[in-house]
């Protein structure tokens, strides 16, 4: 993400993650840009990677999919995936008791 809050396309596609996950949803591209009112050819345009994605789509597919934009971000951007993870894993784990942590950390040294 760059400071005015887009997120670019380089090699990877992340518009075509996020026309994955509107189709997943059963969503068309004019239902999306009217809840975003923005036209469709804007959504088309993000799909396609013709136009950089703002924070507020990755935001509005966040609450949609009922993921942290954490996670979203994570499931687009693979070299973000175990960021988004690690964090996920942590709020976890905040809301547990110390007996729960201590048996997490048991079965964690099980595993390994």
């Amino acid at each position: 993400m760059n400071h005015s809050g887009e997120l670019h396309n380089d090699n990877y596609s992340y518009g075509e993650k996020i026309k994955e996950l509107r189709i997943k949803m059963g969503l068309t591209q004019n239902e999306v840009a009217a809840d975003l009112e923005v036209t469709p050819g804007y959504i088309s345009n993000v799909e396609n990677g013709r136009t950089s994605m703002s924070l507020r789509v990755l935001i509005y597919y966040a609450k949609l999919t009922h993921l942290s934009l954490d996670s979203l971000i994570g499931n687009i951007e693979p070299e973000y995936k175990e960021t988004s993870l690690d964090r996920e894993i942590m709020n976890e784990i905040s809301d547990m008791s110390i007996d729960e942590k201590q048996k997490l950390l048991q079965t964690i040294r099980i595993w390994k």
